[in-house]
This record gives structure tokens, sequence and C-alpha cells, in this order.
């Protein structure tokens, strides 16, 4: 082989090796963002189940507080 064609072969096995190793950074980074937003999301459905829960029983207080006059 040509040592030019070589040399060129060279430099995008490079190129590929430091964009394959940008992407592995960036995917570790995503992946971090998934799992956060992952538990916020998690976080806020529980707030969410407990909120509905007191407003039910609001709800039935209410209605026992409406029977009761």
């Amino acid at each position: 082989m040509d040592a030019t064609l070589i040399d060129d072969l060279a430099r995008r096995v490079e190129r590929l090796l430091l964009r394959h190793e940008e992407l592995r950074r960036t995917q570790a980074l995503l992946e971090q963002e998934v799992r956060r937003l992952t538990e916020e999301r998690d976080h806020l459905l529980a707030q969410c189940r407990q909120a509905r829960a007191r407003l039910a029983a609001l709800a039935a207080a209410l209605d026992d507080a409406q029977e009761a006059v």
C-alpha cells in the first residue's frame, strides 16, 4: 500500500476512535439524565397520588358533613 494511503487511513481511524469516545461520553451523560428524570417523575407521581388521596378524604369528609346537616 502507498504510504499516503496508510497515513490517510490512520487519520480516519483516529478520528473514528475519537468520535466513538465522544459518543460514549455523551451516552453516559444521557443515561445519567434519564435516571435523574425518571427519579423526578417517580417522585412527582408519588406526590400526585398523595394529593389525590387527600382530596378523596376531603371530599368524603365534606359529603359526611353535608349529610349531617
